[in-house]
């Protein structure tokens, strides 16, 4: 987790977790002189719009006073959905033998994409099974991670 993103989330989790839900990540993207503050929240019963508004509430009242993004930014507060976005060794492991698309943060192999069978954690790394062969990739050089929603039909 980058070092702006840990503050952040060492800011707002207490609030969410104060409210009864999990922080399950947080995104800021920076978009021109713009930029968009994504917080990710999650509960065993699931997330509705209300939740997300009274926590989008709460967290722009704490970032309001402790202002730590400087310049313009919008929030916003959802669950993770279907595709949810893998930020640590825990979600990893809770989500072992599901499929998983990765993005690194340098090429491995000639390529920075992989997508397959989520094998599970070992140490500081991520097991990923692809073509019948196994990848370890270390957590700290996936850039983006996201489980692959399967609809049936």
């Amino acid at each position: 987790m980058a070092t702006k993103d840990a503050a952040l989330h060492a800011l707002v989790e207490p609030v969410v977790t104060a409210m009864g839900f999990e922080l399950w990540g947080i995104d800021h993207l920076s978009q021109g002189k713009h930029s968009r503050l994504v917080i990710y929240i999650d509960h065993p019963d699931g997330v509705n719009v209300d939740d997300c508004a009274d926590i989008s509430r709460q967290v722009s009242a704490l970032l309001d006073v402790e202002d730590p993004i400087h310049g313009e930014y919008r929030l916003e507060v959802s669950s993770p959905g279907m595709d949810r976005p893998l930020y640590t060794l825990d979600h990893f492991s809770r989500y072992r033998g599901y499929e998983v698309a990765l993005k690194l943060r340098v090429p491995f192999e000639g390529r920075r994409k992989f997508q397959g069978l989520l094998a599970g954690v070992e140490g500081d790394e991520v097991l990923l099974q692809l073509d019948g062969e196994e990848y370890c990739f270390p957590v700290d050089s996936i850039d983006q991670a996201r489980v692959v929603p399967h609809f049936e039909d």
